[in-house]
């Protein structure tokens, strides 16, 4: 497979401070560092930065859907409780169905870390044929985060039509029911 025809993955860092430069984005390399250990099946990063504006995250949710073909677009950043954290608002506009037992299971997990998580609003939804999972900011939390819920979004992918990801076993092991 060459790298054109690999499979794209959006990863969408929702920042004011690193849209304008004034910020290093960690949230964004985190993530792409995080899906190199955990896949074995060969992708490419479709990488954006933005500001925290609810019509332009929904805008760049809808080109990583519809027009990159992402079948899965995670983002970083904006799930928190402040004015301008609307990453979960935009995520749910977009979407044709809301899969919340991603954020349920990823508050769980930092909870299990830090009481501050009580205040995250982390979700995760479908649009057509991409799944869209939103992770916190900092890339300590979306490790914990994605290895709370990786083990599912492989089959996840399979039902919405999407590719056939594979996982190194040694860092996740991807859950398929056993077909009959």
């Amino acid at each position: 497979m060459t790298n054109s025809d690999s499979a794209p993955i959006g990863i969408l860092t929702v920042s004011d401070r690193a849209s304008r430069g004034e910020y290093e984005d960690r949230g964004g390399p985190a993530i792409r560092q995080y899906l190199e250990e955990v896949l074995t099946t060969t992708w490419r990063a479709v990488r954006l930065i933005i500001s925290d504006d609810q019509a332009e995250i929904e805008d760049a949710l809808k080109r990583l859907a519809d027009q990159e073909n992402c079948s899965l677009i995670v983002t970083t950043g904006g799930t928190g409780p402040a004015v301008r954290d609307v990453t979960p608002e935009a995520t749910a506009a977009v979407c044709d169905k809301m899969m919340p037992g991603f954020g349920e299971l990823m508050r769980k997990v930092s909870l299990e870390k830090v009481p501050t998580a009580i205040l995250s609003r982390q979700t995760a939804g479908i649009r057509g044929q991409s799944l869209i999972v939103n992770l916190p900011g900092q890339p300590k939390a979306i490790g914990e985060c994605l290895d709370a819920v990786f083990p599912a979004i492989p089959y996840c992918i399979d039902l919405i039509g999407g590719p056939f990801w594979e996982t190194n076993p040694e860092r996740i092991v991807a859950f398929r029911p056993r077909k009959k």
